[in-house]
């Protein structure tokens, strides 16, 4: 039998562990009962029990350089499930603080190294940006919204709106939904021309650094701007990520709090204010199902003090008549096993075991529309799970897609439209961009 020599831990790793009193643990296994990677193909070697234990022990080289906590979603049923309430997600997380940068796995640490050049993950030019906004926008005009214009950098607006890059590099369509959204409220909106990422890769590779200049170029374009409020990215790594940095950065400077709302929580408002009119007869003949993000429930509720479980679920209720739980739900409830990074990560078959009982729930609820609150989750849920699990059969949409569909528009007047259109050209003309007809 092998014996392990228990080993210290350097100084600044014991330090920072200390505040999780990683004693307490009683090594029942609470962790790792609930945690996906436990029987998961390649990562017989580990659970999360074990994986404490070895800290511990000092054992810290071995953790460090092993997958697991890279395959670790920080979906925190671990820490949910602890009888001694030890909070074993930035654990995790600092295990791979630890990891050397160039050893960061994929595409993640080149993501970031982007982001802080030239302030979007995929290094996406400040033209090519405009120019998508501009020609996606005239799309939209041209379809639902006549009128309609992405308006950036404007100084005074009530909302200022992060895209997510992924959008941007290709998923175009997607830009559209939140867009429809601000057109039918007639909300007054800005997208930043700078600095423009919603996503914290930062979070992903427990880059802390990365996650406090992310968040303070958030709250500088607000204040630089004017803008009242912003809403919170949608994406664990963009909502979870924010926060996390905006907390470092009011640590720093107190003067740093700024007003946001998360998506849930705006939703919500354009609806019980009667900004927007939904149609639920255009999603009848339908069964829909809700994914609980972990980023926005389970964990937001542990380390902020709330989580997001009944605000989408009323959101859902005023597009849908037929809607079905997946079980378990809200805090109990399954990560998609995309989390902390590894939709872009090359863990795919690693991602799609953890996604198994992801699979289950959906299966059980024979729903025809997944609906998340989450890019990862959705791509997760959309394009890897029935790839790995080809039963499945589904379509996904985003909470806010869902909401866009069901619109029914109010018609801009013609002068409107002229106004909007005069304002579109003078702003595009200023950029230097030129707009598809």
């Amino acid at each position: 039998m092998l014996v392990v020599q228990p080993r210290e831990l350097p100084p600044a790793v014991r330090k920072h562990f200390k505040k999780y009193d990683l004693g307490r643990c009683l090594t029942c296994g609470a962790c790792s009962s609930g945690c996906p990677i436990t029987g998961m193909p390649g990562m017989e070697k580990y659970d999360t029990r074990k994986v404490i234990r070895m800290i511990s022990l000092g054992l810290l080289d071995e953790v460090v350089a092993s997958n697991f906590p890279w395959v670790c979603t920080g979906c925190g049923r671990c820490a949910h499930a602890c009888p001694m309430n030890i909070d074993i997600v930035p654990v995790m997380a600092h295990l791979k603080h630890l990891r050397a940068r160039d050893e960061v796995p994929g595409i993640l640490h080149k993501g970031v190294e982007k982001v802080m050049e030239t302030g979007n993950n995929m290094a996406i030019s400040k033209a090519d940006y405009l120019g998508a906004l501009a020609d996606v926008g005239a799309e939209l005009a041209s379809e639902d919204c006549p009128g309609f214009y992405v308006p950036v950098d404007k100084p005074g607006a009530d909302i200022l709106f992060f895209p997510n890059s992924k959008e941007i590099y290709g998923d175009f369509e997607d830009l559209k939904w939140w867009w429809k959204i601000f057109y039918a409220a007639r909300e007054s909106w800005t997208v930043p021309s700078e600095n423009w990422e919603a996503v914290d890769w930062g979070l992903f590779t427990a880059n802390y650094q990365v996650t406090r200049v992310l968040a303070q170029r958030k709250i500088d374009k607000l204040r630089e701007l004017g803008v009242r409020r912003m809403i919170m990215p949608d994406c664990g790594g963009g909502s979870y990520g924010c926060r996390v940095g905006m907390k470092f950065c009011s640590l720093d400077d107190p003067s740093n709090k700024v007003n946001y709302a998360y998506l849930y929580e705006y939703l919500l408002e354009l609806m019980k204010a009667g900004r927007v009119t939904l149609d639920k007869s255009v999603n009848a003949g339908r069964r829909f199902t809700w994914h609980d993000s972990c980023k926005h429930g389970r964990e937001l509720a542990r380390h902020f003090g709330f989580g997001y479980f009944d605000e989408p679920r009323w959101i859902i209720a005023q597009c849908v008549d037929d809607f079905v739980e997946m079980t378990p739900n809200r805090e109990n409830n399954f990560c998609c096993g995309a989390g902390g990074g590894n939709w872009p990560m090359p863990y795919e078959k690693e991602s799609a075991s953890h996604g198994r009982f992801k699979a289950g729930q959906i299966r059980e609820t024979g729903a025809d529309v997944v609906v998340v609150g989450c890019s990862n989750c959705r791509d997760q849920i959309m394009r890897r799970l029935p790839k790995h699990y080809p039963d499945l059969k589904y379509e996904v949409k985003y909470l806010w897609q869902l909401v866009a569909e069901s619109l029914v528009i109010e018609p801009r007047s013609e002068g409107e439209v002229r106004v909007l259109a005069a304002e579109a050209a003078a702003q595009w003309a200023a950029f230097g961009v030129e707009v598809e007809e």
